[in-house]
């Protein structure tokens, strides 16, 4: 790596810099010289990316001392690798705070005692370091080359690291978000434990940044994705933060020939999940199924052991030229739901259909149940913002907890009226037991009472705004959203009280003067939410005229 590199010393050692003399900034011949500039004003913060190796007249050494020291540090601190000063006159010397300053700093000062011609300076240095990169890209195809044949071989992540550490000379680990632990040499394991340990602590593998400081060093890391998801990430120990990107892209092509090691082993595991897509299938359509295979196929049982069922039904049924097409989509839909839950702390087992995906979700009871329902939006707000486009515009359906197995069924026909009433707009949140006063209108719909109840309670309502073309049905709704308040009820009406007063009047007619006391008020209200559910299922307004 330090071969590739252009160094201050790797400059000095070329003969257009023979002449030159190092004054001060020894410790600093280690940085890195990206470009080469030549600098002769005194306002050039614009002008200063990093890396540059500075050449200057000498002009900026006339000015008064403090202004030579605040030129000096301001360079430092813009990340410039070192500067040249061209000095022919003997009267016109550094001075020696300067030097120590430049020391002090580890900013490596250069002076050269005759005239010189700066353009072949920078001549000959933009040559080397255009050299340097091309060096650079063959270096780099030639990693990505070897890490891909590398993850064709059988242990192929552990191989990837030990290339890896004898190219950097350094510790190299990759944390995954499974319990699997791969590192090398063999000393740092109790690194490796106390990586993991630390960015369990701080966050997700996801929001970790370019550098990880820990008790046992600091270490550049780059993630290893798949389809989307962040699978873990690679960490290689450093001394100092980098000034150059190189290191990073070596890394970014390690990992992703470790992604695709992951990426073939994960599919490989998702096929061998026939049998569970079978037994949870069964278990929510009530077919029977033997226990001992539930017993084989599911992830956890046990009287510690709870669940929820979590549907995913998608925007659009999947279409595809052939079956293997279809079995390799949705073997990847499971794939990264899986990775989803896991991640969440669940132990899920999946079936996957064209349009829809269900899960069982199971978690261990002492973990507090009602803190899963957080858990659950997490991944949902995680689902929706995968940029996979098959989760584009899904809905969700959540069940309540359940213990029994047998009650799987019963658990996702609650997902399905989630998703019926998500649908219809009559609900918004995916859990079940958010539906309130829904579920027993789902019961009576069931039970064929649904219309007759509006009718029984609106009948009159919706007849009489039919005939005459009115809209009292619409004024009884927001009568009792307001909570009886007359003022309040015609401003959302854009009507005048007196208006407002007179449709009262004919509400009272129709519906008796009684209606908005307690127990009439509450059965006109689930009336009103009862037609508003039958409404929208058919495609119809809720006034019906």
């Amino acid at each position: 790596m330090k071969e590739i590199e252009l160094t201050v010393r790797d400059v000095l050692a070329r003969d257009s810099f023979q002449k030159a003399k190092l004054v001060a900034g020894e410790k600093g011949l280690g940085r890195q010289v990206r470009w080469s500039h030549i600098l002769e004003v005194r306002d050039f913060e614009s002008l200063i990316s990093g890396g540059e190796l500075i050449l200057t007249t000498g002009i900026s050494m006339t000015l008064d001392l403090e202004t030579q020291i605040a030129y000096i540090r301001q360079l430092n601190e813009l990340g410039v690798s070192a500067l040249c000063v061209e000095l022919p006159n003997p009267n016109i010397n550094i001075a020696p705070e300067v030097v120590s300053l430049a020391d002090e700093l580890d900013f490596p000062l250069i002076l050269f005692d005759e005239v010189i011609r700066f353009v072949d300076l920078t001549q000959d240095l933009h040559t080397a370091i255009i050299n340097r990169h091309h060096q650079m890209i063959s270096e780099l195809d030639r990693l990505s080359g070897r890490f891909i044949e590398l993850s064709l071989t059988s242990n192929g992540i552990l191989k990837i690291l030990q290339e890896l550490h004898q190219y950097f000379r350094r510790d190299v680990l990759f944390i995954t978000d499974r319990p699997s632990h791969y590192f090398f040499p063999s000393h740092v394991k109790e690194t490796e434990s106390a990586i993991r340990r630390q960015l369990e602590k701080d966050g997700t593998l996801q929001d970790t940044g370019r550098y990880l400081e820990t008790a046992h060093g600091l270490f550049a890391t780059v993630p290893v994705r798949g389809f989307g998801q962040v699978w873990g990430r690679l960490c290689l120990a450093m001394d100092d933060m980098l000034h150059d990107d190189f290191y990073f892209l070596i890394l970014d092509r390690a990992g992703l020939a470790v992604s695709q090691i992951l990426l073939r082993n994960r599919t490989v595991e998702e096929r061998k999940q026939n049998l569970e897509d079978k037994v949870v299938r069964g278990l929510i359509t009530g077919r029977n199924t033997d226990p001992d295979t539930v017993l084989s196929a599911l992830p956890a049982q046990g009287r510690n052991m709870y669940y929820r069922v979590f549907s995913i039904r998608l925007a659009s049924e999947s279409m595809f030229d052939s079956e293997d097409l279809l079995e390799e989509e949705l073997i990847q839909r499971s794939l990264i739901i899986r990775s989803v839950f896991q991640r969440g702390g669940f132990f899920p087992a999946i079936t996957s259909g064209k349009s829809e995906l269900v899960i069982l979700a199971f978690f261990i009871s002492g973990e507090d149940q009602r803190n899963t329902a957080g858990r659950f939006e997490q991944m949902i707000q995680e689902i929706r913002q995968m940029p996979e486009s098959q989760f584009t515009g899904c809905r969700f359906g959540v069940s309540k907890v359940y213990q029994d197995i047998v009650d799987a069924k019963r658990a996702f026909g609650e997902t399905e009226d989630v998703i019926s009433l998500q649908k219809q707009a009559v609900a918004a949140s995916p859990f079940f037991e958010k539906l309130g006063i829904h579920r027993l209108l789902l019961l009576l719909k069931r039970g064929g009472e649904l219309e007759r109840y509006v009718d029984d309670y609106l009948g009159h309502l919706i007849a009489h705004d039919r005939r005459h073309d009115s809209d009292l049905l619409e004024t009884l709704v927001v009568y009792l959203e307001c909570g009886g308040v007359k003022k309040e009820a015609a401003d959302r009406l854009f009507i005048v009280r007196q208006t407002l007063y007179h449709r009262l009047e004919k509400l009272e007619a129709l519906l008796g003067k009684d209606f908005m006391e307690s127990d009439n008020r509450l059965a006109l209200e689930v009336a009103v939410q009862a037609h508003r559910m039958l409404a929208r299922e058919q495609d119809q307004p809720l006034v019906t005229k």
